[in-house]
């Protein structure tokens, strides 16, 4: 820490009132005096005289008489510090020069001010975040209403299990659509745009805003509820910037819990639904969804959760009602083979995700009775490996673009179990994967019993970097239910019983726009399915029926 003497202070200013007879009340009113500010910049020294890069510096300020005390930063911030102790990130990459007014505040509101300048080093920068939340010039996002717990709150401690996601509560999709006193949160619209280097957001509420009860007095309520009040927003862009996050998820250490980049908005600047707070933790963003993390501001042991689309629910929604294929399993034996072939074997090591099953078309691993196709994973040593299974495609059979896919189905146990309901590109013989293109409508593993997978595989996004979505499903082997997939040109939503969770935006530059095929199987270990349990046997999945809809 590098300490900077009062010395450097460029500019003082006295500010006092006067009066005509004694104030009864005040007593003597006297201004603060002998106003000193130490500013101490992270990691400067002689040879880095600007900072270690955090861009971290601390003011202290102190002076007779002084009750409170307020910085005022040329970046367009402010901070009241009542100790007069106030550490500041500065966010702009590189060496910059920033002025600081410094004022003291006495009795009745007399002050004194001190500005100066400090220059520091700030080495943090987050460029795909600004490039994915502005589109490189301008996006606008929206509250994903169709998605369970696109509005929710949680604990803010050091329980790693648990500060990580809303666990005190989840909004259901469209819960906030309807009731009265919350009908204004899905109107609101926040854009994102760059000005140079410089990342702006606007909110546009549409003349008003849903307010937690405990802040509804900024509003001029007092319902004691949260409520929607008429409230005017900023009408110019206020700016953003981005600093490291230092909350309770980031420091689980944990990867994939956090991005861990805060989101700092100026003058008050909120994300639609007002908690008292202008800094919001990204904890992930790609090109459509955005999830932050906020703690509630008169609250620190609460932290609210918003998940935010780019594609706004409900928008341009196809009616998926004519039944184009379908199979209801209801002749027993084989599988027909006027909708389905097989995969056998292993492919090219474990169908390159180093799996560990055989795939046959044995009537041991996959038939249909009483009503019912089952895939059934066994253990069983077969063509040199330890597990046999089977995997069953519609590919020359029944391939299509865009439409809606339903599959009920109860799936296996099992540590190790990997079922998967998924459609592939076509051409995937001559437009080698992942360029063909990959949509995985279900994925599960036993590994994770209760969680629901689905994903995305592109030219950029495959593998671990696959764009996907998790959702919790208890009693998802227990039970029966419905998993599918919308697709149009816009978009791809998955769903579960008619909900959804996962929305992802199309574009003609994506291979998600010609013919593709249905996969149905039950892989065992891999790379995305993992250990397998040394006493499992055997777990079957049931389908009911697969049907489309264009």
């Amino acid at each position: 820490m590098k300490f900077f003497p009062i010395s450097i202070i460029l500019l003082s200013a006295l500010v006092f009132f006067g009066c005509e007879k004694e104030d009864y009340e005040f007593g003597e009113i006297t201004a603060p005096s002998g106003l000193e500010v130490a500013v101490n910049i992270a990691g400067a020294d002689d040879a880095n005289p600007y900072g270690d890069g955090s861009g971290l510096v601390t003011f202290t300020a102190t002076a007779s008489d002084a009750i409170t005390y307020k910085y005022v930063f040329s970046d367009g911030t402010e901070q009241v510090s009542p100790t007069g102790k106030f550490a500041k990130r500065f966010t702009q990459v590189g060496v910059n020069t920033y002025t600081v007014t410094t004022i003291a505040s006495g009795k009745a509101g007399v002050s004194t001010s001190f500005t100066q300048e400090v220059t520091v080093l700030s080495n943090f920068n987050d460029n795909e975040a600004m490039e994915l939340l502005t589109g490189g010039s301008s996006k606008t996002w929206y509250w994903a209403a169709d998605e369970p717990g696109h509005l929710g709150v949680g604990q803010n401690d050091d329980n790693a299990e648990l500060n990580y996601f809303a666990n005190y509560y989840q909004a259901a999709p469209f819960e906030k659509d309807g009731a009265d006193e919350s009908t204004c949160l899905y109107q609101d619209e926040m854009t994102f745009s760059m000005d140079g280097n410089q990342m702006l957001y606007q909110l546009n509420n549409k003349g008003q805003t849903y307010f937690n009860f405990n802040f509804e007095g900024v509003a001029g309520g007092s319902n004691g509820f949260d409520y929607c009040y008429d409230f005017e927003v900023n009408d110019e862009p206020q700016v953003v910037s981005l600093s490291p996050s230092e909350s309770v998820v980031a420091m689980n250490g944990i990867p994939g819990l956090t991005r861990g980049t805060v989101m700092n908005f100026t003058d008050g600047g909120f994300m639609s639904y007002y908690v008292g707070s202008s800094t919001y933790e990204i904890l992930s963003v790609t090109e459509n969804r955005l999830v932050v993390r906020v703690v509630q501001g008169n609250d620190p042991g609460l932290a609210w959760y918003h998940i935010f689309t780019s594609t706004k629910p409900g928008a341009d929604e196809p009616a998926f009602d004519n039944l184009v294929w379908s199979d209801e399993f209801d002749t027993n034996g084989a599988p027909d083979d006027a909708n389905w072939s097989y995969n056998t074997g292993t492919g090219s090591n474990g169908w390159g995700n180093g799996e560990a099953q055989f795939y046959t078309d044995s009537p041991d691993n996959v038939i249909v009775e009483d009503g019912l196709l089952k895939i059934t994973a066994r253990r069983e040593e077969f063509g040199g490996s330890q597990f046999t299974s089977a995997r069953i495609v519609s590919e020359d059979k029944f391939e299509f673009t865009y439409g809606r896919v339903d599959v009920r189905a109860k799936l296996p146990t099992g540590g190790g179990t990997w079922p998967a309901i998924w459609l592939l590109g076509e051409d995937y013989q001559t437009n080698t994967w992942p360029a063909c293109g990959e949509i995985d409508i279900m994925e599960h593993v036993g590994n994770e019993q209760d969680r629901i997978f689905s994903s995305l595989h592109f030219p950029g996004n495959f593998a671990g970097d696959a764009v996907t979505q998790a959702t919790d499903l208890p009693g998802a082997s227990e039970d029966f239910h419905t998993y599918s997939v919308t697709w149009t040109e816009d978009f791809i939503r998955f769903l579960i019983d008619d909900e959804v969770y996962h929305t992802f935006a199309n574009n003609p530059d994506l291979p998600f726009n010609s013919d593709f095929f249905l996969i149905l199987n039950v892989a065992m270990g891999g790379n995305f399915g993992g250990t397998i349990d040394p006493a499992f046997m055997e777990s079957t999945m049931e389908i009911d029926w697969v049907r489309v809809y264009q």
